[in-house]
């Protein structure tokens, strides 16, 4: 045996233990706690186990061997205790310091949740949920304000960033690619505050997409087109409104052969092809130095030969780096933005450009967004709690001043139902747009106008 910087013996066996036991055995409490609540002597068997648990070792085991491990430790400490716990009472405790350990506390549950799309961590005893398109309140709790910053602080740390008192605000992003943005005090009066966007477990398609009613199967067959086209695509919508999963469904037709940068300030893109390059924006450090921006890294795609450029959400005057791209030979490009409609969508990219400090006058921004978008979607969440595309629009070019559009799909409301959920039809225009042409080339030009026939 050893001891170790804290004064406690370390049992080794087949390398180093998990336990980590003091010097002396304590003794049982007495009165006993069986006769306390049960959650005071699970906290106590809690507080007795962590400490005496070696966490460098538990971090370098197994899952099957460290949940075995803790069972017995559980145990232990449960007869030392005179604590009886029961076989579900006593897995479920050996569950939630698994958690603790080797995941995210009391949110493993929710992120395991297919149902549940949004979570939201307002301080310790205040989480919420969506679920179906609807926020509802969960009966979940964490110990105190610092179990939760210590749960942030892993997700940080997992990802090479930082956050507390110093730096109190972050991006960052779980393994399986969910988007998590994180707040601490003095910043979030209430407490720590997490808001996790998880990414779905299972792959999200423009045919899973009709199935579940966001899009009719016109519309559908018209984004593979436009993606097998090499159209310049703007994604619209609002928070939550189901953007990326679309930009992901829709990336889906890219050719395999093509070589794809996209730019994200936290990487949330799934593209399947083989030829992908991800790169992602670096905040500054506490000295103000280091960061990497949206711009400089659209800048820095350019140089890197790529047939096509994505741009996880446009925000700053990244969009004029972006519209030059799309003007320059790299067709097919795509972005997605906050905009409540296309002609807002329109707007906002060219407030960004402005942003640039280009000193562009007011006319060339607009014959630059006409002359690179092709396409604008708009997708919204609606009452009922699904994501639908409101409208899909062709950038046909400018006159006077004013970027001109026109309609190629839009929803039409017709009705809400009892149970609350909307009806409406998806309908084409049957217009023909002035990017007919490539389509043609693209050999899809009668796909094109047979979808155009097709009946909502």
């Amino acid at each position: 045996m050893i001891k170790n910087r804290f004064g406690r013996r370390i049992i080794e066996s087949e390398g180093r233990s998990l336990v980590s036991t003091p010097e002396a055995a304590p003794k049982p409490n007495e009165p006993s706690m069986v006769m306390a609540g049960l959650e005071e002597a699970r906290e106590r068997i809690r507080a007795t186990l962590l400490s005496r648990i070696d966490p460098t070792v538990a971090s370098r085991m197994a899952p099957p061997v460290l949940r075995a491990e803790i069972l017995r430790l559980v145990g232990e400490i449960g007869n030392e205790e005179r604590v009886q716990l029961n076989a579900r009472e006593e897995d479920k405790l050996v569950q939630e310091l698994l958690d603790d350990m080797i995941g995210l506390g009391p949110l493993e549950p929710l992120l395991q949740d297919e149902l549940v799309t949004d979570i939201m961590v307002n301080g310790p005893n205040n989480v919420w949920v969506e679920r179906h398109g609807k926020l509802e309140q969960v009966v979940l709790k964490f110990r105190d304000n610092q179990h939760v910053t210590n749960i942030a602080q892993r997700i940080a740390a997992a990802i090479g960033r930082r956050v507390d008192e110093a730096s109190p605000l972050v991006d960052a992003r779980l393994a399986d690619g969910s988007r998590v943005n994180i707040v601490l005090p003095p910043l979030a009066l209430c407490g720590p505050t997490l808001s996790i966007r998880k990414f779905p477990s299972r792959k999200i398609t423009l045919d899973v997409m009709v199935r579940q009613g966001n899009i009719s199967e016109a519309l559908a067959r018209f984004l593979e087109i436009a993606a097998r086209s090499r159209l310049n695509m703007a994604i619209s919508g609002g928070t939550g409104s189901g953007k990326t999963t679309l930009l992901n469904a829709v990336s889906r037709f890219i050719d395999p052969g093509e070589r794809i940068i996209t730019v994200e300030d936290a990487a949330e893109l799934q593209l399947q092809q083989p030829h992908v390059v991800s790169l992602e924006t670096r905040p500054p450090s506490l000295e103000g130095t280091g960061e990497v921006n949206q711009r400089d890294l659209v800048k820095n795609a350019l140089r890197m030969r790529p047939d096509r450029i994505i741009l996880g959400e446009i925000r700053d005057a990244a969009a004029f780096d972006m519209l030059q791209a799309m003007n320059t030979g790299h067709d097919g490009s795509m972005c997605t933005l906050h905009a409540n409609t296309p002609r807002d969508a329109l707007s906002r990219i060219e407030n960004m450009v402005l942003m640039s400090g280009m000193g562009l006058p007011l006319r060339a921004i607009r014959t630059q967004i006409a002359s690179a978008l092709d396409v604008v979607v708009q997708i919204e969440r609606m009452r009922d709690g699904v994501r639908r595309i409101q409208s899909v629009i062709e950038v046909v070019g400018l006159e006077g001043e004013i970027i001109t559009t026109q309609d190629l799909f839009t929803f039409k409301w017709e009705t809400e139902n009892r149970d609350g959920s909307v009806r409406g039809s998806f309908q084409a225009s049957r217009y023909r747009p002035r990017f007919l042409d490539r389509i043609e080339q693209a050999g899809l030009g009668r796909r094109f106008i047979e979808l155009l026939e097709m009946e909502e």
